[in-house]
């Protein structure tokens, strides 16, 4: 299946879900990222969710992180140059969505990509081998691309692995996990 199938695929199977049930999935991916063996590093980059893109929500993710007194990290989108400005999130941080409907930090201390330690990836849909679909734009792969070799990429997702491997473009950064409700993959 190719990556605007996916796609196409997955926003239908997103929006099929009730608020209710995405926010019960969107817990029971929290609780399985606290198995995760990351919680010895410092600087966490997390999505803030895109409501109504039927996103994860991360609000849980972001108070696991608070509670474990990590440095949390939010990004700013730059569409001229796909490319997305770090911010530290702090009590003072003012967010406000973007033309897109992107919450992102107004602005703040800003926090550069080789300073990141665990990134937390949005997605549509993944395989049993860690490649990813994401919205097609691209800002996740220059991000990644841009950080240390050894940041952990943790993609969360709402349904499980594509049994079918997916396509990939120079270009495409993989995961080094992925969480649903259900389980960790580790690739």
């Amino acid at each position: 299946m190719s990556k605007l199938d996916l796609r196409k695929k997955y926003k239908t199977l997103r929006n099929d879900l009730s608020s209710e049930n995405r926010d019960d999935l969107s817990i029971a991916i929290a609780n399985q990222v606290l198995k995760l063996p990351i919680w010895e590093y410092t600087f966490y980059h997390i999505f803030l969710t895109i409501e109504e893109h039927k996103e994860i929500n991360t609000d849980y993710i972001l108070n696991i992180l608070a509670g474990k007194d990590k440095n949390i990290v939010i990004s700013k989108s730059d569409f001229k140059t796909t490319s997305l400005i770090n911010f530290l999130l702090t009590d003072s941080t003012v967010i406000k969505k973007n033309q897109w409907n992107i919450p992102e930090p107004v602005d703040g201390i800003e926090i550069e990509n080789e300073k990141i330690d665990i990134v937390f990836v949005p997605l549509l849909a993944f395989d049993k081998k860690g490649n990813r679909v994401g919205y097609g734009k691209g800002f996740y792969d220059n991000f990644l691309a841009n950080c240390k070799p050894e940041t952990i990429k943790i993609g969360l997702s709402f349904f499980e692995a594509e049994n079918e491997t997916i396509a990939i473009f120079e270009g495409d950064i993989g995961l080094d996990y992925c969480v649903t409700p259900e389980r960790v993959y580790e690739f």
